[in-house]
């Protein structure tokens, strides 16, 4: 048995086909039509066949069912609840009482800078905070403002992501 070294290695028999040369005489093997058939669209010069097209049965995407309704106006935001507010200033992250959407992205409480942000009142906070977003929900802005805060909404766009 001869060892196998760079210099000897050679593909597994049958592993490798030659390919087909087409068009070019009766001699090939693939003469006459060319591999492409007897006549029809598929024989003729200049035809494409797009990749979802099924040979004329009825297409997959008419074949399966449709349902549901995706709006094409909808406002995705962020969420930050009030509790987790009351979180970061106990870890000492607002001391100037000011919360706006990029300070909550510079410590990790959204994850994006061009989707706006939502507050929403789930927990307490007993912190008095200046808080800008983009949306709050009633129940956040009444938590909020009854700690002795204040809620603003940024009216306009977020600005472009410049990541």
């Amino acid at each position: 048995m001869a060892i196998d070294i760079l210099s000897n290695l050679k593909y597994r028999e049958g592993s490798r086909k030659p390919r087909k040369r087409i068009g070019r005489g009766q001699g090939s093997g693939h003469g006459g039509t060319a591999t492409r058939g007897h006549k029809g669209a598929g024989a003729r010069s200049g035809n494409k066949h797009r990749a979802w097209f099924e040979g004329g049965q009825m297409p997959l995407v008419r074949r399966i069912p449709k349902f549901g309704f995706r709006n094409p106006f909808r406002k995705e935001f962020q969420i930050v609840n009030i509790k987790q507010l009351e979180a970061l200033v106990e870890k000492g992250c607002f001391t100037d009482g000011k919360v706006a959407p990029e300070s909550l992205h510079n410590v990790g409480a959204v994850s994006k800078r061009n989707i706006p942000v939502k507050i929403l009142g789930e927990g307490e906070i007993k912190s008095k905070l200046e808080v800008s977003a983009h949306a709050f929900a009633k129940s956040a802005v009444q938590k909020i403002e009854s700690a002795g805060g204040k809620a603003v909404v940024i009216t306009g766009c977020p600005p472009a992501a410049s990541q």
